[in-house]
């Protein structure tokens, strides 16, 4: 077990190492300096000695390779730079952004994994084929849905056509509401469909025609017997749309005006404020990854075999 949870945690390092990386490689790439985009304005009256000292004290005058090392020694200690655009450091941006955003992520994925569960469970208890084909249907309708349609229809649906939720100053349950349900609608989607086709496959094997022959009810069968067997590979997928999750989570701020990580990468992004970018780049790799790593460590829980095999290779 200690092998198999040091292997991931060495893939889980290489991942965020290679993020890392890459996102330097292509900020650095952009056109441009921030540094110089901002402070070259006429209006600043700047001359060039002190745009040089203002370079220096940003390290945006010293070789690429410099500032890479530089970069990763910084982000090992949690220095994480200085805003160009708003001239604090970057921690302070992400910390007053950053829990909004989780708030939301936590929410929308916790009503999605209610929904697909509520979905695969109803198509497969329901005695009519009509509804069930309709419930099966609805995942795909889901993920077909752009997240920013969504939420303006629930504006115009539920706050200016029904009045029940307000728009302007909602209190902070009230502007969770929506957001939430449109996050949570199309990452509910691929959630659903990986859980109803397991299920489907567990209801074939033998230990469940089994369960059956011993008189086990439909649901009995499917809670005990099937949905331990059938959620592994929703695991999986959940873990794999942690990302979509956080993209998400990017444009249902910004389609409802919410202060979080989304609304700082649009600032950062229009001001090619580099330092910010990375930190959200890095940030947003270092849960992916660990949201990825805790679904790798509890596979063994779920699965026997697993943790049967790990003890014969040790």
């Amino acid at each position: 077990m200690q092998r198999y949870v040091f292997s991931r945690i060495g893939q889980a390092l290489l991942v965020l190492w290679l993020a890392f990386t890459v996102s330097f490689v292509l900020l650095q790439a952009l056109p441009g300096d921030a540094v110089l985009i901002k402070f070259l304005s006429p209006e600043l009256g700047l001359s060039p000695a002190q745009i040089a000292e203002i370079q220096a004290a940003y390290g945006s005058d010293t070789p690429v390779i410099l500032q890479y090392f530089a970069a990763i020694a910084n982000f090992v200690t949690g220095n994480f730079g200085y805003s160009v655009h708003a001239g604090v450091p970057v921690s302070q941006l992400l910390a007053a952004n950053l829990p909004q955003t989780l708030r939301l992520a936590t929410l929308g994925l916790t009503l999605a994994l209610a929904i697909a569960v509520a979905l695969a469970f109803l198509s497969t208890l329901t005695r009519f084929a009509f509804l069930r084909n309709a419930l099966q249907a609805l995942p795909a309708l889901f993920i077909s849905v752009p997240t920013f349609w969504l939420g303006i229809m629930l504006i115009q649906v539920f706050s200016f056509r029904l009045r029940l939720i307000p728009v302007i100053n909602p209190s902070e349950l009230q502007g969770l509401i929506l957001p939430t349900i449109t996050l949570a609608i199309p990452i509910s989607a691929p959630l659903a469909q990986i859980l109803m086709r397991n299920i489907d496959a567990a209801l074939t094997q033998s230990y469940v025609e089994v369960a059956r022959a011993k008189g086990a009810s439909p649901a009995f069968v499917l809670w005990h017997h099937v949905a331990r067997n059938a959620v592994l590979p929703t695991l999986t997928i959940a873990g794999i749309l942690l990302g979509e999750l956080l993209a998400g989570a990017v444009v249902t701020e910004t389609v409802f005006g919410l202060n979080g990580i989304g609304g700082l990468t649009e600032q950062a992004v229009r001001s090619q404020d580099t330092a910010v970018l990375q930190a959200i780049v890095v940030l947003s790799a270092v849960v992916f990854v660990i949201a990825n790593l805790v679904v790798d460590l509890l596979y063994p829980l779920f699965d026997p075999r697993l943790r049967t095999r790990q003890e014969v290779l040790a």
